[in-house]
């Protein structure tokens, strides 16, 4: 039987809600020590794995923020409904000017509650920054969006998150990736889910090869096994990464298909690589799921 799945309340490009079964079952990390989640997104993988102690960053200062807030009790369940109540009987009494107003309001002053109501009603369910860190994605042009179903959704979502962050030792922390591996060492756990390089699919600030270096180096070198996702594949091309970075630590293939995406031409079956430091790749491979392997 399959283990549900849980989703957090951020829709963000290229969520591992289909990788979390492979990457849980490819687990190999007693929870002794410290999860690093350096490129937390929508914070999916390591919520679902739920260890006892994890830092989870980002340099997405909004990513971060909305969870601290979460944290602290001020974005709650009731909080959140109240809100999205309000602001979607607005949003369907005026529409895109009413979404365009949220948004002019959110880059002006930044904070968690007017970021969640343009995650769920921006086009296609984007996160998209420009160069002086404004908040761009176009409205959705849904101006029933917050229906009381969908609202009721969304709450418990947070709540999910909230109960979770409760019962556990978790810290986010706005910063680089560098910033906080440096602090893993042995018996702690990392699960990498990068930008993907050359694809054009970064939320907040430019991913590169000089980033993809540094941190195939950081890895390389870490005493703390690690878990690290990023696209190996699809029907136009391949990866070049795989072969030049990634190709000297085990390495094994998950498709998927993401349904997320600007246009039809993004929403498509993509080949994406799991890659781990735990031994040599016919060592361990008669012990990941088949789904694993292509």
């Amino acid at each position: 039987m399959e283990t549900k799945v849980f989703v957090p309340p951020l829709k963000i490009q290229g969520i591992k809600t289909k990788l979390v079964a492979p990457i849980k079952k490819a687990l190999q990390w007693n929870n002794t020590g410290t999860y690093f989640e350096p490129f937390m997104g929508s914070g999916v993988v390591g919520f679902n794995i739920a260890p006892d102690k994890a830092i989870f960053s980002d340099n997405n200062p909004h990513i971060i923020s909305f969870y601290q807030t979460i944290q602290q009790g001020i974005l709650t369940k009731d909080s959140a409904k109240s809100y999205l109540q309000y602001e979607g009987n607005l949003l369907q009494k005026y529409g895109q000017e009413h979404y365009l107003k949220i948004r002019e309001r959110f880059n002006k002053e930044p904070n968690p509650f007017d970021f969640l109501f343009l995650n769920r009603s921006c086009f296609n369910g984007l996160m998209r920054f420009n160069s002086k860190g404004n908040f761009n994605v176009p409205y959705c042009k849904k101006d029933i969006r917050f229906s009381q179903s969908y609202i009721t959704k969304i709450t418990n979502q947070i709540d999910w998150v909230a109960k979770l962050i409760s019962k556990k030792n978790y810290e986010f922390r706005i910063c680089d990736f560098s910033l906080s591996l440096q602090e893993a060492k042995r018996g702690d756990f990392i699960y990498c889910d990068p930008p993907y390089i050359d694809r054009h699919s970064d939320y907040f600030n430019a991913w590169n090869t000089e980033k993809e270096k540094q941190l195939y180096t950081i890895l390389k070198n870490t005493q703390a096994k690690f878990i690290l996702s990023t696209w190996h594949s699809n029907q136009y091309r391949q990866n070049e990464y795989i072969n030049n970075l990634w190709g000297n630590f085990d390495n094994n293939i998950v498709e998927h298909f993401y349904h997320l995406g600007a246009s039809e031409n993004n929403r498509h079956s993509i080949k994406e690589l799991l890659v781990n430091n735990y031994s040599h790749k016919q060592a361990h491979k008669e012990n990941l799921p088949s789904i694993l392997f292509g």
